[in-house]
């Protein structure tokens, strides 16, 4: 699948360009020549089919053929996924999965007992990209800046659920229409207090029936489960 990105911007009526890096896995990694065809989205939801027409150093032109249908279609669920900051490589593996099935949005966010307190966004972005190539998807996961939990929940618009290891109601309960927040929290788990005040701003607890998982594992399967049952993958 030889897809490639570029912002809406360097598209110019029937011509596109590509940036450096991506000229580079055009020309260096996948050997493409002139006249080849490839696919090129624009990160908005649009992709084309177009033809090489120039390679450069530093950029690559290519002919528009026509508009083409994404592989992968956009969920009709607009759902962000709102995950407490991870060690190591962990928060890669969860961003890289939640642009495999379909989040619109992407929060990390700073609880009380989540270890880590900054992030690479450059890096996350970069896994972002990658992930939305490979799965074939035309439209980007929006990932925000790291967010105080406090902060996060007192600027929630959508429905909101908390997903937690205690004190909630069962899946079954979430009566979602098409745009939904999913708060997952940290390795150690949520504290009484953030819990409390979650409830307090109307945000319903979800529990997956008492039953204990990693932090990574709880974002990437509530996401499917949310998928399922309000989204596309059915």
């Amino acid at each position: 699948m030889r897809r490639f990105y570029t912002s809406p911007e360097n598209f110019k009526e029937s011509k596109v360009t590509l940036d450096l890096e991506e000229t580079r896995h055009l020309r260096d990694v996948l050997r493409l020549k002139i006249a080849e065809t490839v696919r090129v989205f624009d990160g908005q939801g649009k992709e084309f089919l177009c033809e090489i027409e120039e390679i450069s150093k530093k950029f690559s032109k290519l002919n528009i053929i026509n508009e083409i249908s994404p592989i992968s279609p956009e969920s009709n669920l607009e759902l962000t996924l709102a995950v407490a900051l991870l060690k190591g490589d962990k928060l890669d593996l969860v961003v890289q999965k939640a642009v495999e099935l379909g989040v619109t949005t992407f929060v990390p966010i700073v609880t009380i007992r989540c270890d880590v307190k900054s992030l690479r966004a450059e890096r996350l972005n970069r896994i972002s990209l990658e992930a939305t190539k490979q799965c074939g998807r035309a439209k980007l996961m929006q990932i925000k800046p790291h967010v105080e939990f406090k902060e996060f929940i007192n600027n929630c618009e959508s429905e909101t659920f908390l997903f937690s290891e205690r004190s909630g109601e069962k899946f079954a309960s979430i009566k979602s229409g098409k745009k939904l927040t999913a708060i997952i929290g940290s390795e150690g788990g949520w504290e009484d207090s953030e819990i409390e005040l979650a409830g307090k701003k109307g945000i319903q607890i979800i529990t997956l029936g008492g039953r204990i998982l990693r932090a990574e594992t709880a974002a990437i399967s509530i996401t499917s489960l949310l998928q399922h049952s309000f989204g596309d993958l059915k």
